[in-house]
């Protein structure tokens, strides 16, 4: 049956429910529109932008009748950000969306009818809340300016001048080294032309020490004055490295290789009581307060006891790993990222953590050699990144069969879709899960399960 609707058309819907990703449902004759900036309850005016067999997608162009949980959003630039774009949503709302999220995907790709979900675990803080940023350069009549992508634009940089989610020192460095690129009347680079010397600026705080690293990322190797970029930021005590980073090529990303040009190669985070150090590419969950929640609920969850034996895959710089090494008889992690495992290791002699190893490698390739090393687990924590576990790894986790699997997901699709596949490889059965809530007023929704088969 051909769709009730066609592009560019304008229609009058009423927002039932937030779909995964955040956009709003709505139906017309039962057909399904999934409408951006549409909030459950609102009534709108919106535009069709794509049409399909099974649905169509709609940009809200004007909030005709407000719903009963749509607010008033504090960002200056809200709507224009392709940032947290659920600032006008009250932030319950947004908590009860993101467990439906979680429950949803449990039902509709894992196939349990009824998942022993747990209520959600609420932000600490809704604001101020990142302790990393990554801003990209943008030219303005006034020179460059730092600031992030405008919703749905790849090719256009929307200059801010206070960012909600980041500290005051955060947004002083960023107006520091803002001020530093006007006076230099360095070039910010263009999407679109590939002109242009500067990329990007990415700040990392430690929020429980006080510390910050900075890297600035161009587009070429030429040089720039750094005495004056240094001195532009070391004017913030809590500033401790400074690195430089080049990525002629482009794609905009900022995890390329970096070179220190002042002060020390890395800053420490606490978390759970540990110290971590921190290095310009090694991931760090980026809501600190969290983390620690996040962590706790991974170690209630693996229920150790002191005699285990657990792997850490995914292990990053060693930060769930080392929260469990006190309850365990030895730890094993496994990180792709060599920057990440140079963390780990440091972090592990730094906390006297004797009974924890760890070592760089694809996960799926070097499961089977890490058997041979450490013997059977008796509890697997996986914290994989968006995609969920690759196929590889997944079936060696099938192979394995440890008593407890402990899933830290980022992405309920792939949690569900991954957990379907060790039910029908290896009998896993879901026992508990358990959503976080790590990034306020975005649509991003953690969640911790426990698997046993």
């Amino acid at each position: 049956m051909a769709a009730p609707v066609v592009k560019e058309q304008e229609l009058e819907l009423r927002i039932e429910s937030l779909a995964f990703g955040g956009n709003g449902v709505a139906r017309l004759e039962g057909f399904v529109l999934f409408v951006r900036r549409g909030l459950p309850g609102d009534l709108v005016r919106a535009r069709v932008t794509k049409v399909k067999r099974s649905h169509a997608e709609a940009e809200t162009v004007e909030v005709l009748e407000p719903g009963p949980s749509r607010v008033e959003a504090p960002c200056p630039y809200f709507g224009a950000c392709g940032g947290c774009r659920f600032q006008d949503l009250a932030y319950e709302v947004q908590c009860e969306a993101k467990a439906a999220q979680v429950h949803d995907a449990l039902v509709r790709i894992a196939g349990i009818a009824e998942p022993p979900l747990e209520p959600i675990v609420p932000a600490d803080e809704i604001y101020g809340y990142r302790n990393k940023l990554e801003y990209s350069f943008a030219n303005t009549p006034d020179g460059p300016a730092l600031g992030f992508h405008r919703a749905g634009r790849w090719d256009e940089v929307l200059p801010v001048e206070r960012c909600l989610l980041t500290t005051e020192l955060g947004n002083g460095i960023r107006a520091a080294a803002t001020e530093w690129a006007r006076e230099e009347v360095l070039e910010a680079y263009d999407q679109k032309t590939h002109r242009g010397y500067l990329r990007h600026l990415v700040v990392r705080e430690g929020r429980n020490t006080g510390q910050a690293l900075v890297v600035l990322v161009t587009s070429t190797t030429e040089p720039f004055d750094p005495e004056f970029f240094i001195r532009s930021l070391t004017k913030f005590p809590e500033v401790r490295s400074i690195y430089w980073a080049v990525n002629d090529g482009e794609g905009e990303t900022t995890n390329v290789p970096s070179k220190l040009i002042w002060g020390e190669e890395a800053i420490e985070e606490e978390l759970c009581g540990l110290r971590f150090r921190i290095r310009p590419n090694a991931f760090l969950q980026t809501n600190t307060g969290m983390a620690e929640r996040l962590y706790a609920l991974a170690g209630k969850f693996a229920g150790l006891t002191g005699e285990e034996t657990v792997w850490d895959l995914y292990c990053g710089t060693g930060t769930i790993g080392l929260s469990l090494a006190r309850h365990a008889r030895s730890i094993w992690g496994i990180e792709i990222s060599e920057e990440s495992v140079a963390c780990a290791l440091e972090n592990a002699e730094r906390n006297s953590a004797g009974n924890i190893a760890f070592f760089a490698g694809n996960v799926g390739q070097v499961v089977r050699d890490l058997l041979e090393r450490s013997g059977p687990p008796d509890v697997v924590v996986v914290d994989p990144p968006r995609a969920g576990l690759a196929g590889k790894a997944l079936r060696r986790l099938a192979e394995i069969g440890a008593p407890r699997i402990v899933y830290v997901s980022c992405n309920p699709t792939t949690l569900a879709g991954d957990f379907k596949l060790l039910h029908e490889q290896a009998g896993y059965e879901l026992i508990r899960a358990r959503p976080l809530d790590m990034f306020p007023h975005t649509p991003h929704v953690e969640a911790v399960a426990l698997l046993e088969p």
